[in-house]
């Protein structure tokens, strides 16, 4: 499924670009970034539950904020991209 994730860090106080940073990388290793906080990440539910779990020890809940939006596995249907950063089909061959 394709599972679109969204967050804000506060990095005014002490920590935050730390775990900003470690959002970041979390998102990387599941997904490819399509904005500066947004991921889109192709998961079975079991790495959609890891992945939550990641970023649930990262961020500070006090202070910073996450978001999972859930497209299914029809998401091509319901994914339209404008403008000039176009992405990498997630599920084609990557080639060296």
């Amino acid at each position: 499924m394709l599972v679109l994730i969204t967050y804000d860090v506060s990095t005014s106080s002490v920590g935050g670009t730390k775990r900003l940073r470690k959002a970041a990388k979390v998102c990387q290793n599941y997904g490819q970034r399509v904005q500066n906080s947004v991921f889109e990440c192709i998961v079975d539910s079991t790495q959609f539950e890891e992945l939550k779990i990641d970023l649930e020890r990262i961020i500070d809940v006090e202070k910073d904020s996450l978001r999972f939006y859930r497209l299914g596995d029809n998401y091509k249907t319901k994914v339209t991209h404008i403008g000039v950063k176009e992405t990498i089909q997630l599920e084609d061959p990557l080639i060296f």
